[in-house]
């Protein structure tokens, strides 16, 4: 089984970067200004295209499915986004924002043959995505596949990702970690800056509770650093998340999985190259290490 945590945690990798290509390309940047979405901050526009899977949620169902975003800020954006478009339009606008965006990426970097490869390993993997207690997931299973093999890409990208997601949550959950505490003690083991979170809405009392929260856990020290109980946590937070994303993987099998990262690897090297990705993520991707028997 060990073996299938390892594969989760590298189609990660490659699964992310695609997926967020959406909340960076300047192709659905324009496409959200052409919403009438407020671009300036990428937060209307990404809780927009994230959201619309759900139809027209309010600030409560989007705080409790995303969870480590201040409901604060999730308040300032929802449901007001609703009223600048309704979520069947936002979902249309986020095809063709993929659309122009992957077209651009893509180029000669696969052939078509490849191309269609690529989505139908992906395709596969999403519909093994088990939807049970993962509404963000499921929200996407839900949707009709577009025809476009980049765009059925896209889409499995998104499922896989936010079946990982949901699971991720559930972990933070099981080891008791809310939502402030969540990014305090990630922040802790050096995965990510804690200023990179400054855009999740939390005060500075609030992060600062947090920590005092942790530390009085034993899991941070005073000075923010984290224990090593702190660490064995996030350690055992990452291996259950790689558990709970391991189905997919598991019924693609082991060369499938590898061929579809091999095909996937000139597409995320384009998106880099482009400037559309941040070289730093919140998420940890290529900074949490995580070793298995």
């Amino acid at each position: 089984m060990s073996d299938y945590l390892s594969v989760a945690r590298r189609m990660w990798h490659r699964i992310e970067p695609l997926h967020a290509t959406l909340y960076f390309a300047p192709e659905a940047r324009q496409v959200a200004s052409d919403l009438g979405y407020d671009v300036a901050s990428r937060w209307p526009s990404y809780f927009a295209w994230r959201t619309a899977p759900l139809g027209a949620a309010g600030p409560e169902l989007v705080a409790a499915t995303y969870y480590s975003f201040s409901p604060r800020l999730i308040a300032r954006h929802v449901p007001g986004i609703w009223t600048t478009a309704d979520p069947a339009k936002v979902l249309d606008a986020r095809l063709l924002a993929m659309d122009r965006a992957l077209t651009a990426l893509i180029g000669d970097r696969l052939t078509g043959g490849q191309l269609a490869e690529a989505a139908r390993l992906a395709r596969q993997a999403a519909e093994n995505a088990g939807p049970a207690a993962r509404p963000l997931a499921a929200a996407n299973r839900d949707l009709p596949w577009p025809d476009a093999p980049h765009l059925v890409l896209w889409q499995a990208a998104t499922v896989l990702r936010e079946h990982r997601g949901d699971g991720h949550l559930a972990a933070l959950l099981t080891f008791g970690l809310d939502p402030c505490e969540s990014l305090v003690s990630f922040a802790a083991i050096g995965a990510v800056p804690a200023a990179d979170f400054t855009g999740r809405g939390w005060t500075a009392q609030e992060w600062s509770e947090a920590r005092h929260r942790l530390v009085a856990r034993g899991c941070m020290t005073p000075d923010g650093g984290a224990t090593d109980r702190g660490r064995k946590e996030r350690q055992a937070i990452e291996q259950m998340t790689d558990r709970l994303a391991a189905g997919p993987w598991r019924a693609l099998g082991h060369c499938r999985a590898e061929r579809l990262a091999q095909l996937l690897r000139p597409v995320l090297s384009a998106a880099f190259e482009a400037g559309y990705l941040p070289r730093h993520n919140t998420l940890g991707i290529g900074t949490v290490k995580v070793g298995y028997p």
